[in-house]
């Protein structure tokens, strides 16, 4: 027998029982004049960070690994390793822990220039034998399609005789293209190549003939549809979300980085080893990129400064460099780098999780109470209306920090994270349950900390999410089930719940690092909780009201839309089981034509994978009007909008 599909059996199940009316066991009272403090967009917030293969591998469409040869090519070609992730997640994953560039030829074919290389500590030497044999290096298991056109260049010097030519090859095809003469210093050389085949592994080779040497400093390349370097599919997939600010670039990477090193050239760049995680950093995206990026899909940037090993000094120069005119001398040098005017960026990070002995440059919170003070100093010299965010922690982090540093700080920061546990309904409460935490010891605040007198310091909860289970997508790569996005679901009721005191939340991460999105090497999709997380920016109000009579199991939630023109209803079910309830509105009128969407999958382990059909889907139905009976399947979130 055909199955039918979940899309079609949410739509006929909601909408079958909607009609139902002896079915309905609760009454749930929704009080449109019973209003709270609006919703801030700012909620459904984002987080970037160079980690795994959240940039680069992700978001960024270089599809080279170590372009600009942080590593040491040698004959012994072992660039992968396996490690586990102990503090947290006990799940193996896969690091580039050696050059990725296989040599073709015989050992000694490479050496490495440590004394003029083009970038970085050495640049490769291919040295070509007498006998006229080809020679060079090649990177593997690349993933091309047959017919779109690949976009590379090639850094490269090489003596005159030097005959040298990119290919790209996979299962016994080919396609290449001569480089021509070679330069007699380095200069960046364009290629394309046509992929004539569908492949997971392909294979560019750099390779040559003729006498004497050639050497390269940098090679890149991208697929032809990439737009401002940024991939296309997940450029779609973040439009999809909306987010309307991203945090970026950490997280623990920030504290060890040198914002500098993501200016100029890209090519010429230099590669680092990622100062907090595995993997190196190419510094391919800096700010630039970030700005361009946020322009492309029409969001704030919330740029993290460097706290830790970073100076008040450097700190200064930064947001010099993003928001100062012309005429000031970073200014100048951001405009020397291609952009006269000053970035928008409003929002700034000062810090991240300085209260850890995990983060590099961490230091007891009086002497780091200080530093804050110090750099928010500088901020406000540069740009007087400037937002700052400060590092929080309940307890005495907190309690210190906000004793001697409330004047100095627009927001304060908080971070959750929490683990799987096998009950479903007590796994989705937990994000709520520790939102709810956060904002009861902030209320104590209120009452407790002399400096908050007359202050309405709000929360930015700029990192939350689950972080659970096996890597599947590299370095803390998680897969997220249905079960995940009730919980974030739920979770971003809890903020609705305190809107007077949460004013942002950045979702921690975006793409393939505990990401919203997951992304091969060719394809990406919105995962399940990135799918919720679309669900509700797109459907649900913005000025939350009064909600009753909902039952212990179900998780409900209401908003008039912003010109309180429509109202919006969430309810959440974390159970096995269908609920049944009967929603009346008390005032208001809002008698008319409802509408109801259903996010669902067939279990609490569902999930969206990319390059398969999505297990958690969201369904449309037009219902009859209130009031009247409606049912809640299993595991579902349910958005119903009266006009």
């Amino acid at each position: 027998m055909r199955r039918a599909c979940p899309r079609l059996l949410g739509i006929l199940l909601l909408g079958a029982l909607w009609l139902a009316g002896a079915w309905a066991d609760s009454r749930i009272v929704i009080s449109p004049d019973k209003t709270g403090a609006p919703i801030s967009k700012y909620l459904y917030g984002q987080f970037i960070e160079h980690l795994g293969r959240g940039v680069y591998g992700g978001l960024w469409a270089e599809m080279l690994e170590d372009r600009k040869f942080y590593f040491v090519v040698r004959d012994r070609y072992a660039p992968w390793g396996t490690t586990e992730d102990f503090n947290w997640n006990s799940g193996p994953f896969d690091y580039l822990r050696a050059s990725p560039w296989r040599v073709l030829g015989p050992p000694g074919t490479v050496s490495m220039d440590v004394g003029q290389p083009f970038v970085g500590d050495h640049s490769p030497v291919i040295h070509l034998p007498a006998d006229g044999s080809e020679v060079g290096i090649a990177q593997e298991e690349l993933a091309v399609e047959k017919g779109r056109r690949y976009l590379g260049r090639l850094v490269w010097t090489g003596d005159p005789g030097a005959e040298v030519r990119v290919r790209l090859s996979a299962g016994g095809e080919a396609v290449e293209v001569p480089l021509g003469a070679a330069p007699a210093q380095y200069k960046s050389v364009p290629f394309e190549l046509v992929a004539d085949f569908d492949s997971d592994q392909a294979r560019l080779e750099i390779v040559g003939q003729g006498s004497g040497t050639f050497e390269v400093g940098a090679v890149s390349l991208m697929p032809d549809n990439a737009v401002h370097g940024w991939r296309a599919d997940v450029l779609e997939l973040l439009k999809q979300l909306n987010s309307p600010i991203y945090r970026w670039p950490g997280g623990n990477f920030v504290s060890g980085y040198d914002w500098r090193d993501g200016l100029g050239d890209r090519d010429s760049r230099p590669p680092r080893q990622n100062p907090a995680w595995r993997g190196v950093e190419s510094n391919d995206v800096g700010l630039h990129e970030f700005m361009d990026l946020m322009t492309l899909v029409g969001s704030e940037p919330y740029v993290s400064l460097n706290t830790g090993l970073g100076s008040v000094e450097e700190a200064a120069r930064e947001v010099e460099y993003c928001v100062g005119s012309a005429d000031t001398p970073m200014g100048r040098l951001r405009a020397a780098n291609g952009h006269p005017e000053a970035f928008p960026v409003h929002w700034w990070a000062v810090g991240n999780e300085m209260f850890g002995p995990w983060q590099l440059g961490f230091m007891p919170v009086d002497a780091y109470s200080k530093k804050h003070n110090e750099v928010v100093t500088a901020i406000r010299g540069i740009d007087p209306s400037a937002a700052v965010v400060g590092v929080g922690a309940v307890g005495p982090w907190d309690l210190a920090m906000l004793s001697s540093s409330a004047p100095f700080m627009d927001l304060i920061s908080e971070h959750i994270y929490r683990k799987g546990l096998s009950d479903v309904s007590r796994h989705t409460a937990q994000l709520a349950d520790d939102i709810d935490r956060v904002a009861r010891a902030h209320r104590a605040y209120r009452n407790s900390v002399s400096a908050l007198a007359g202050r309405d310091l709000k929360i930015a909860m700029d990192e939350w999410n689950y972080w659970y289970g096996p890597y599947l997508y590299g370095e803390l790569g998680v897969q997220y089930h249905l079960r995940d996005a009730l919980g974030v679901a739920r979770g971003l009721h809890a903020f609705f719940r305190n809107s007077d005191l949460y004013f942002m939340a950045n979702y921690a991460q975006t793409v393939n690092v505990l990401g919203a999105i997951k992304a091969t090497k060719t394809r990406a999709a919105l995962d399940t909780t990135g799918t919720v997380l679309a669900f509700y920016r797109h459907r649900f109000g913005s000025v939350p009201v009064a909600a009753q009579g909902a039952p212990d199991d179900l998780d409900v939630s209401a908003a008039l839309t912003e010109d309180k023109q429509a109202l919006t209803v969430a309810a959440v079910n974390s159970t096995a089981a269908a609920q049944t309830v009967t929603l009346e509105v008390d005032s208001g009128g809002f008698r008319t034509k409802a509408t109801a969407w259903v996010l669902s999958g067939r279990s609490a382990e569902s999930t969206n994978q990319p390059g398969k059909d999505p297990e958690v889907t969201v369904s449309e139905i037009a219902l009859a009007a209130l009031p009247g009976p409606l049912e809640i399947p299993p595991f579902s979130v349910v958005i119903v909008r009266l006009e």
